[in-house]
């Protein structure tokens, strides 16, 4: 992550989609993200990524959460932490 609050990842093509990360959190040793793909005063659509890193890799690694149950737990944590920001989540 970068000082302006935003991560880059890299998609399967080879392109670069940018992200602001709103919140992160560690549970059970792992840190996850809550991200963004607009900026400030701009509806946009939420992701949460998982560091799925080990110690010796040089970044992090990060892969979006896809599994049901572990995307439901993570909403619930994720929407408890942003709660004093102005932020709307609607989970789809």
């Amino acid at each position: 992550m970068n000082k302006d609050g935003m991560i880059s990842m890299q998609t399967d093509d080879g392109g670069m989609v940018d992200f602001f990360v709103l919140e992160e959190t560690r549970i059970s040793g792992r840190n996850y993200l809550l991200v963004t793909d607009s900026g400030e005063d701009e509806d946009g659509e939420c992701y949460i990524l998982k560091d799925i890193s080990s110690s010796e890799d040089p970044e992090a690694v990060y892969v979006f959460v896809e599994e049901e149950e572990e995307l439901e737990s993570l909403y619930r944590i994720f929407s408890e932490l942003i709660s004093d920001m102005d932020v709307d989540l609607k989970q789809e």
